[in-house]
């Protein structure tokens, strides 16, 4: 593997922020594995405080590894915490499926219920 392909790789990940009143959507494109999954969580955590609603789009997310996953629990539990609102919308079959399979699926959707407007 060259170096380059290396670097592609680990730059296979962005996200893409808008903001309104008191929500954040926060798009994620790419992997959400271990490369990338403290970015995330770094992001969205600094947010935690200012708003009272983070809706994370995970529709870009092509794959999603453990790492991934706990930064997603890491951030539902700081947003408790917080007293904002941390939901997911548009997941893949495949995240969906990961999600089920670690019986997180129920919290995350249990958390869009609560009357969520997604984008």
């Amino acid at each position: 593997m060259s170096p380059d392909s290396a670097d592609s790789k680990k730059a296979a990940f962005n996200l893409q922020i808008s903001m309104r009143e008191d929500e954040v959507t926060v798009q994620c494109v790419g992997r959400l594995t271990f490369d990338h999954a403290e970015t995330l969580k770094q992001h969205v955590k600094s947010m935690i405080p200012h708003k009272k609603r983070i809706i994370l789009d995970l529709g870009g997310v092509s794959q999603m590894d453990s790492s991934g996953l706990g930064a997603l629990v890491s951030l539902y539990v700081s947003a408790r915490k917080g007293n904002c609102d941390l939901l997911l919308v548009n997941y893949s079959k495949p995240v969906r499926h990961l999600l089920g399979l670690t019986n997180l699926l129920s919290v995350f959707e249990a958390a869009g219920r609560h009357g969520a407007k997604f984008p």
